[in-house]
């Protein structure tokens, strides 16, 4: 009998450690799943940041591109060069701005809709979605050239209906990014609108009746209902937004002209992109992406965090 214990429970631990030698094999499974991917999103987007960053570094004019000159390691030279630049200051202030503006604008409008969507019947629904995926699926080009068309003082409609005459909305700065912001609004609330409006289909209708029963105007009931359940999914388009109109570029090159008069348009992708192109300084073009690119991580990271530290569920 102590021999028949002794080796059941001899047994026991074997079998115990099978078990978890099989959950350590069977932990990188998923892994392996994700090996194609993970290969495919090292091509596109690692080893393109990896090289953005190294020509950062370096010495990269027209004239190491075409061998006239060797490639020479600069350091911190560009960068220094970069924020020594006042005009780098000024471009990069009317950046975080227009995105600010276009992200609050597309969020209130995308919202407004999805809330419409959920008061009206069949019919206008349909056709509300399909007039917005329809904006939604314009390639940007090609609603910048509409969108140019309807304002032009010449010959667009809008100036005929309001009576504004010969007024150029691409001459002044002001209305320029204005005319860009209702634009870069109509292409982009479509996806919030869509996405609010299928969170808003998940809500519970009893949640939303008995805040109705309780006397909650529509507006309360967004902000205090219908909006705190939602925060994971806006919380995912406040990003995508985010990201989105802080590299936006062919809105403001195809509008105000590869940004506007004496660069009075010019935003962080369009001064790159003078800078790497128009000017063969493919070094500063460079230290400019990295500098995009390391200040909308920064976004993202520190709304992570500080949804984090309120419990939020990400």
């Amino acid at each position: 009998m102590p021999g028949r214990r002794r080796g059941a429970a001899g047994g026991i631990p074997g079998r115990r450690r099978g078990a978890a030698g099989s959950v350590r094999r069977s932990g990188w499974t998923p892994w392996l799943y994700l090996a194609p991917a993970l290969v495919v999103l090292g091509g596109l987007l690692v080893y393109p940041v990896y090289q953005l960053g190294l020509i950062s570094f370096l010495e990269y004019t027209q004239a190491q591109v075409s061998g006239g000159r060797p490639t020479s390691f600069q350091g911190f030279g560009n960068y220094a060069a970069l924020f020594r630049d006042e005009q780098f200051w000024q471009v990069l202030l009317a950046t975080v701005l227009f995105a600010a503006a276009c992200v609050v604008a597309t969020l209130v409008v995308g919202c407004a809709l999805a809330v419409l969507l959920t008061r009206v019947r069949a019919v206008p629904r349909l056709a509300l979605m399909l007039a917005a995926l329809g904006a939604w699926a314009t390639p940007a080009i090609t609603g910048s050239t509409v969108w140019v068309f309807l304002f032009d003082p010449d010959h667009g409609p809008v100036n005929r209906l309001l009576g504004l005459g010969d007024f150029s909305w691409t001459y002044g700065r002001y209305s320029a990014f204005t005319l860009v912001l209702f634009e870069v609004v109509w292409c982009s609330f479509p996806f919030v609108m869509v996405t609010v409006y299928a969170g808003i289909k998940a809500i519970p209708g009893e949640v939303i009746e008995a805040a109705a029963l309780d006397g909650a105007s529509p507006w309360r009931t967004w902000r205090s209902v219908t909006a705190p359940l939602l925060r994971p999914i806006l919380l995912v388009v406040t990003i995508q937004s985010v990201i989105w109109d802080f590299k936006i570029f062919t809105q403001i090159y195809v509008m105000t002209n590869g940004g506007g008069i004496a660069g009075q348009n010019l935003v962080l992708n369009v001064y790159a992109y003078q800078k790497a192109f128009a000017s063969s300084q493919y070094s500063l073009g460079s230290a400019i992406g990295v500098v995009m690119l390391l200040i909308l991580l920064s976004i993202t990271l520190v709304h992570l965090r500080l949804l984090r530290r309120r419990g939020e569920e990400l």
